[in-house]
C-alpha cells in the first residue's frame, strides 16, 4: 500500500424498525454530520463521497449530501447488494490510498419496507437466477422466501457435514442479543436466551427459528478517510487506519462445487480473508475484534470458518467453547451484528466500520474489548461481493 489511508471520523444514527425511520436523505444526512462532527472536519474540505444504497433511484447519493453541503464535489452512488457500505468505504480508501483525493467521505443509508426483501425490477433477468436455480436444486423448499432457503441451505450443509445440531445457531443468537444489550444504536436490546431461540416461530423446519433471522430496518452510518499528511496539516484523529483491504466476488465454486455455503458466499470470504492477511502480515489469531455479516446465525457460524478464526468443521466447538464472546479467543460482533443491530442493507458496512473504530478507540463503553488493536471487518453481498477490512491502532 502506498499510504496509510486513516479513519478519522465516524458515525451512525439509532438505526430502526421499517416505517418508523425518517427519510432515506434525513438520515444520510444525519450519519455524515455525525462522522464529520467526530472527525472535527468541515464538510468543506472532503473532496469526494461515495453514498452507498441498494433501495433507492439514482443519485440518492447526492439528495442525502446535499442536505450537509453542496460544494461541487464528485459524489458516486454505490451499490453491491448487501456490501454496499464496506464498497463505498474500499473506495473511498482507494481514492486516498493511490493520491486522487486527500480526504474522501463514505456513506451508506437504506430505507427498507417491512417484510422479506424482494427484486424490484420484474421486468428482466434477475441477477440471482443461478443462485436461484442452484438453491431449487440443492434446497428445495420453493414456497420458502429465498433468503431462507440461501442461509437454511447452507446451514442445512454444514449441520449434515459435522453433526451441527440447531442448538449452535441459537447460541450465536442468544450471544449477539446479550452484545446488543449494550449498544444503544441496536433496534433490539432485549436479551434472549437459547431456549427462546429455539421456541420462536419456526420459518424454515428444522432449519431456523424467526429469531435466528436479521431483522429489515433503517438507518444510516458513515466513515470520514484521510491521508496521513491532511490528517496531520488539521490536527485530526489517527489512531485508527485501514491495514489492509479486499473485495472478492464469486468463483467457479459458488456453483461448481454443489454446496449452499460457497452459494452464500464462503468462497469469497475465505479469497479475501486471505488477501487481506497475506497484506498485512498477520493471521487469524492476531485479531483481537471481528465484525462480521450475520444475516442469518448460519452464516455467522460458516463465516468463522472461511475467516480462519477456527478451523472448517470446528464453528459448532468454537461457539460451544465462549471463542467468540468476551473471555474467548476473540470478540465477535460486540455491536449485536445484524441479528440485533440491524441490516439496513447501504449501511450495514460502515455501521460495522464505525463500531470498529470505536472499539480500536476505546470509545465501546460497555462493549469494549479490552486491549484491543486489531480488527477485523466481513460484509458480504450475495450476486456476489465479500469486502473484508483489517484496521490497526496505534
Amino acid at each position: 500500500m502506498a499510504t496509510k489511508a486513516y479513519i478519522t471520523g465516524v458515525g451512525m444514527i439509532p438505526f430502526t424498525k421499517p416505517g418508523k425511520s425518517e427519510p432515506y436523505y434525513v438520515m444520510g444526512a444525519r450519519a455524515a454530520q455525525v462522522a464529520l462532527a467526530n472527525a472535527g472536519l468541515d464538510y468543506g474540505k472532503i473532496q469526494q463521497a461515495y453514498a452507498g444504497y441498494v433501495y433507492g433511484d439514482s443519485t440518492c447519493g447526492q439528495r442525502a449530501l446535499y442536505e450537509v453541503g453542496m460544494t461541487g464535489i464528485p459524489v458516486v452512488n454505490v451499490n453491491n447488494n448487501c456490501s454496499t457500505g464496506s464498497t463505498a468505504l474500499f473506495l473511498a480508501r482507494q481514492a486516498v490510498q493511490g493520491g486522487a483525493v486527500d480526504c474522501a467521505l463514505a456513506l451508506g443509508f437504506e430505507q427498507m419496507e417491512a417484510g422479506a426483501i424482494g427484486a424490484k425490477f420484474t421486468d428482466r433477468s434477475s441477477p440471482f437466477e443461478r443462485f436461484d436455480a442452484a438453491t431449487e436444486e440443492l434446497v428445495g423448499h420453493g414456497e420458502i422466501p429465498l433468503a431462507l432457503r440461501y442461509f437454511g441451505g447452507a446451514g442445512q450443509e454444514h449441520m449434515k457435514r459435522y453433526g451441527t445440531g440447531l442448538d449452535t445457531f441459537a447460541k450465536i443468537r442468544a450471544k449477539a442479543s446479550r452484545h446488543a444489550a449494550n449498544n444503544p444504536m441496536a433496534v433490539f436490546r432485549q436479551v434472549v436466551t437459547e431456549e427462546d431461540v429455539l421456541n420462536a416461530p419456526v420459518v424454515f423446519p428444522g432449519l431456523m427459528t424467526k429469531l435466528m433471522a436479521c431483522p429489515p430496518t433503517c438507518g444510516a452510518a458513515a466513515a470520514v478517510v484521510c491521508s496521513e499528511s491532511f490528517a496531520k496539516r488539521h490536527g485530526l484523529d489517527t489512531r485508527v487506519w485501514i491495514e489492509a483491504q479486499a473485495i472478492a466476488t464469486d468463483l467457479p465454486s459458488t456453483f461448481a462445487s454443489h454446496d449452499m455455503m460457497r452459494v452464500v458466499g464462503y468462497d469469497m470470504a475465505r479469497k479475501a480473508a486471505n488477501e487481506v492477511y497475506e497484506a498485512a502480515g498477520i493471521g487469524p489469531k492476531d485479531v483481537d475484534v471481528v465484525e462480521l455479516h450475520d444475516c442469518f446465525a448460519q452464516n455467522e457460524l460458516i463465516t468463522y470458518e472461511a475467516l480462519g478464526l477456527c478451523p472448517e468443521g470446528g464453528g459448532a466447538k468454537f461457539v460451544a467453547d465462549g471463542d467468540n464472546t468476551y473471555g474467548g479467543k476473540v470478540v465477535v460482533n460486540p455491536s449485536g451484528g445484524l441479528l440485533s443491530k440491524g441490516h439496513p442493507l447501504g449501511a450495514t458496512g460502515l455501521a460495522q466500520c464505525t463500531e470498529l473504530v470505536e472499539q480500536l478507540r476505546g470509545q465501546a463503553d460497555k462493549r469494549q474489548v479490552a486491549g484491543a488493536r486489531v480488527a477485523l471487518q466481513h460484509n458480504l453481498g450475495l450476486g456476489g461481493a465479500c469486502v473484508v477490512t483489517l484496521y490497526k491502532s496505534a
